[in-house]
């Protein structure tokens, strides 16, 4: 039902979302502040994100793949390379990080979007 709690599945969809739509619009040459906002707020997902399992295994993973928030782009491959890792641990198809752009900020070149 759409009025229930969020379960794991959704709740990961749903991060995945927001997560790539917030790193789409991240300043393509950010400052000093917004770098360190930005690495702060993925550490800080590590923290406190309601999985624990998630969480701690993020919080690994950032460990060993920091964030690049040098620009937009550094920003958006990082993410794309950590969501692939997550999705290959969980048998998920990966990504074409090429497209990452496309796919959530520019819209597919097909239209589709529009």
């Amino acid at each position: 039902m759409e009025d229930c709690p969020l379960d794991k599945t959704q709740l990961g969809y749903h991060t995945w979302s927001l997560l790539h739509s917030m790193v789409a619009y991240y300043p393509d040459d950010p400052s000093h502040q917004q770098r360190k906002d930005m690495d702060n707020f993925f550490r800080l997902i590590g923290r406190l994100y309601p999985c624990e399992t998630c969480a701690r295994d993020f919080t690994l993973l950032l460990t060993s793949q920091p964030p690049e928030t040098d620009s937009q782009q550094s920003l958006s491959n990082w993410l794309c390379r950590v969501h692939n890792h997550v999705n290959q641990k969980l048998g998920k198809p990966l990504f074409d990080c090429n497209q990452v752009n496309e796919r959530w900020r520019d819209g597919w070149k097909d239209g589709s979007c529009q």
